[in-house]
């Protein structure tokens, strides 16, 4: 246990100035506050703070800090009270208690609305000081250690989960590698012992295998550097456990195949030796293409500078490089904590210098919910790294698996949500393109495009998922509203009753809704029915339908007139299905289905021999008079053709010479002399449709085509 006195001259070895006071009130109040406590080992729960404290002086933080970590639990877990610290340690030290006390039951659930929430109000508060999430991680690594005498099984492993899924990639994204990777291979033990015995079994028999290769390395890069003219410091390391199996997982290699097992650094006195230290390793040792990053001129966002190639070796062994100055280590080895460190603008720093938490804050404000921030939190967190770049050379990062439209949205709001297209590197290319390191990304807008229901499918970011969500759950409230009052006012011309003469309050009140809007909205969303309407609004109404059922009277009013249906994006309300593709022309027919609002098919659609039998939920609808000109609308068709040269580029020459455009093509049956693909394409309408497989039927290639319905 640390003595109070050794934490003091703790503190005191890196900063001459501290305040003794303060830290001995702190050691005194935690102790007391914490009594009798235990934690899981049986050991006094004070240890716990303690430890923490002597964590954060690790990291030579300031006395406020190391004096939160001492207090991190008191208001939690103590009966002591927000205004008895702000009392004795002052305000600085009380809201960072209160911050780091937000978080402290946080228990990663995507089930659980308290927790999600918890996690909502943590991120504010690291938004307003980023130390508060010093001290968190300070204190889950410190539990992590510990984790072993907690005997529940399932408690370890969720524990684990959430330390891999949020706290590691939270400390990366504050530069903190150090603390990253000892989470990571913590956590890695109870995810996943068996993968995690293998590999360092694996890294144990290399090391008998090779001897000392880590020393040998290193004194010939030594050697080599010094005859460059560099005084040089070079060490060797492993790569972690965890590390090298995440790496396996995501490259889909097995361990033999990983070049960047070993690593070493570098470490030189200037911006200038790294390039000079780089040009003599390359000039001795053979490069490994593909393998050479300069995060110098292009930091990472976390401010990590270093330059990083990988080498064939001496001992023909691959081994990766890392080159930097000692300013450049001290930043990736403690990250944000070496402005402490350094005492570098330490009074500025809070959550707006980083650029990923204002992103965070604004993926806050987009999502609906706690639980939804949570989600969206994850992803951008837990992806790896891709760096673009915008046609002036900004540096934007994205999560593996970005495209266009997450570029977009990462550049700003508006631009995802004007985004029509995307030029890569000077080409144009799809939006479902996805980015690699050193794409350079020109974005194609257009002031008549929004957000489609499709590009959730497309992008990786939590950002851009949130703000197209944003923007659908806006525009599709709209739309919901107008397709629910069509809807009731239809059900109540067919049940005899007069819209108009009703306010549809006792309906919103009878089925649990704030306002008659909200009402209609969810009938236009499909979560409600227009019989639960007219039964909510008439009492009598359900008894009354059952008697005209049963004399088998028709019901009274006029039959509706159809629903008109726009065309190729007729809106967040109203979705084409996907299943037959209805396109202009088409006879067609809409179900009211739960959470989507109205589906269109066309009429003689295969799946809606499974669709509901409710009869309020069939819809009579109609293209509107211009459909076929807002755009071209997906569809598709069967072509059996011969097996022959050219066959392939006669059928798409003769497609693009009538103007439809092949979206997708798959072979689905072949033989010696034939085979059958279906192909996707975009049309006007039933008439373009028609046009285009009339005249592949003239093709001597082409043995049928059909129009695919389901």
């Amino acid at each position: 246990m640390i003595r109070q006195y050794e934490l003091v001259e703790r503190v005191r070895a890196y900063d001459p100035n501290v305040d003794e006071k303060l830290l001995d009130r702190a050691y005194v109040f935690s102790m007391r506050a914490h009594g009798a406590q235990k934690r899981a080992s049986g050991d006094p729960y004070f240890l716990h703070p303690l430890e923490v404290a002597g964590i954060l002086t690790d990291m030579r933080l300031d006395d406020a800090t190391i004096v939160t970590g001492l207090l991190h639990d008191t208001l939690e877990d103590t009966v002591a009270t927000y205004e008895e610290v702000e009392s004795l340690f002052g305000v600085e030290v009380a809201q960072l208690v209160d911050g780091v006390t937000k978080l402290s039951k946080l228990e990663l659930s995507s089930e659980d609305a308290k927790q999600a929430e918890n996690f909502r109000k943590f991120v504010l508060a690291m938004s307003k000081d980023i130390r508060v999430l010093l001290v968190k991680l300070a204190d889950r690594l410190h539990n992590m250690r510990t984790l072993h005498f907690i005997k529940n099984v399932d408690k370890r492993r969720r524990i684990a989960l959430e330390t891999v899924e949020i706290y590691a990639p939270l400390a990366e994204r504050i530069g903190m590698q150090a603390m990253k990777t000892e989470l990571e291979d913590l956590a890695f033990l109870y995810l996943n012992p068996d993968a995690r015995e293998s590999i360092v079994a694996r890294l144990n028999f290399l090391t008998e295998k090779a001897g000392n290769i880590q020393g040998r390395v290193t004194h010939e890069l030594e050697a080599r550097l010094k005859q460059a003219g560099l005084e040089a410091e070079v060490f060797g390391r492993q790569k972690q456990p965890y590390s090298i199996w995440r790496k396996m997982q995501r490259d889909n290699v097995s361990f033999e195949q990983l070049s960047d097992v070993m690593a070493f650094r570098v470490i030189v006195e200037d911006e200038d030796a790294c390039y000079r230290a780089l040009g003599a390793a390359h000039s001795d040792w053979r490069v490994v293409p593909g393998r050479f990053k300069d995060y110098i001129s292009n930091p990472k966002p976390n401010n990590y500078r270093s330059l990083h190639t990988t080498v064939l070796g001496p001992e023909r062994q691959r081994i990766e490089i890392q080159i930097r100055t000692r300013d450049m280590h001290a930043i990736a080895t403690y990250g944000v904590a070496a402005h402490w460190r350094y005492k570098q603008d330490v009074q500025k720093l809070d959550g707006s210098q980083f650029g990923w938490l204002r992103h965070m804050i604004e993926m806050l404000e987009n999502a609906e919910s706690p639980e939804e921030f949570l989600e969206h939190t994850k992803i951008d967190l837990y992806s790896d790294q891709v760096f673009c770049f915008t046609p002036k050379g900004d540096l934007i990062t994205l999560p593996h698996g970005a495209t266009p439209i997450d570029f977009a949205y990462m550049v700003h709001t508006d631009v995802g949500h004007t985004c029509v297209g995307a030029k890569v590197n000077g080409t144009m290319v799809p939006l479902s393109t996805e980015l690699t390191n050193g794409d350079q990304v020109e974005i194609v807008r257009s002031k008549a495009q929004t957000p489609s229901p499709s590009w959730e499918g497309i992008v990786a970011s939590g950002r851009a998922r949130a703000a197209i969500r944003r923007f659908l759950r806006s525009q599709g409230r709209d739309e919901y509203f107008e397709l629910g009052q069509k809807l009731v006012e239809r059900a109540f011309i067919r049940a005899g009753y007069n819209l108009q003469d009703q306010t549809l309050e006792p309906a919103s009140r009878a089925l649990g809704h704030k306002s008659v809007d909200d009402l209609l909205i969810e009938v236009g969303r499909g979560n409600v029915t227009v019989r639960q309407v007219l039964e909510a609004e008439f009492p009598g109404e359900k008894n009354r339908r059952e008697r005209r059922r049963m004399a088998g009277d028709p019901l009274p009013g006029d039959g509706p007139q159809a629903i008109p249906v726009s065309g190729a994006n007729p809106g967040v309300a109203m979705q084409l299905g996907t299943c037959c593709h209805p396109v202009p022309g088409d006879r067609i027919v809409g179900v009211v289905t739960p959470g989507k609002g109205v589906v269109v098919h066309t009429i003689d659609c295969e799946s809606l021999g499974t669709a509901t039998e409710d009869p309020d939920a069939w819809l009579n609808l109609a293209w509107e008079a211009d459909a076929a000109r807002h755009g071209y609308h997906l569809s598709s068709i069967e072509v059996r053709s011969q097996n022959e040269p050219g066959a392939l580029g006669k059928i798409s020459t003769l497609i693009g010479k009538n103007h439809g455009n092949i979206t997708n093509l798959k072979l689905t049956e072949r033989t010696m002399k034939a085979y059958t693909m279906l192909i996707d394409l975009e049309v006007q309408d039933v008439k373009h449709l028609t046009e285009i497989i009339a005249a592949l039927r003239t093709l001597t290639v082409v043995d049928t085509v059909e129009r695919v319905r389901s």
